[in-house]
């Protein structure tokens, strides 16, 4: 899934510290300054995650800022808003997270033809060696990069 063009936000921490899969589209319950502000300033996935109740799945402490132009009816921040999925979507989602003990993360935001939605990931929690290994992996990837640039300006 390509969603660059119109990504909103990625939850990168979420890459960081767990191991992902089993991808699900879904949209969320927006009041209208929440929409408005999102277009405006963005959200934030930071400290995110998705609980199941009742058969119905939240995200809980996604953050999207108060709209400017909102008045005394503008929306609580941080507020629990209603995932919007299938029944069966939500039930396998529960089930494979309870089986294998995952936690279910949001990992981006993004409009999707004007329609906002948010793609949420089974979640692994990565070991303190596993994140060790994806650092030294970045740091090394950087270093080459490097190098490859001044290689390619001194040929120049």
């Amino acid at each position: 899934m390509n969603h660059n063009n119109d990504l909103i936000t990625k939850n990168s921490k979420a890459y960081f510290n767990y191991f992902l899969e089993d991808f699900l589209e879904c949209g969320v319950e927006l009041k209208g300054s929440e929409i408005k502000s999102i277009r405006q300033n963005g959200a934030s996935l930071m400290d995110t995650y998705v609980v199941i109740r009742n058969q119905e799945a939240y995200l809980i402490n996604m953050y999207i800022a108060p709209y400017k132009q909102g008045n005394m009816f503008n929306h609580e921040p941080r507020r629990t808003r209603k995932l919007l999925l299938h029944k069966k979507q939500i039930l396998k989602m529960e089930q494979k997270a309870k089986e294998k003990a995952m936690t279910i993360v949001p990992t981006k935001v993004y409009m999707k033809k004007g329609i906002l939605k948010i793609e949420i990931a089974l979640g692994k929690g990565k070991k303190k060696f596993d994140k060790r290994e994806v650092i030294k992996k970045r740091d090394d990837e950087r270093a080459m990069d490097k190098a490859k640039k001044s290689l390619t300006k001194d040929y120049e």
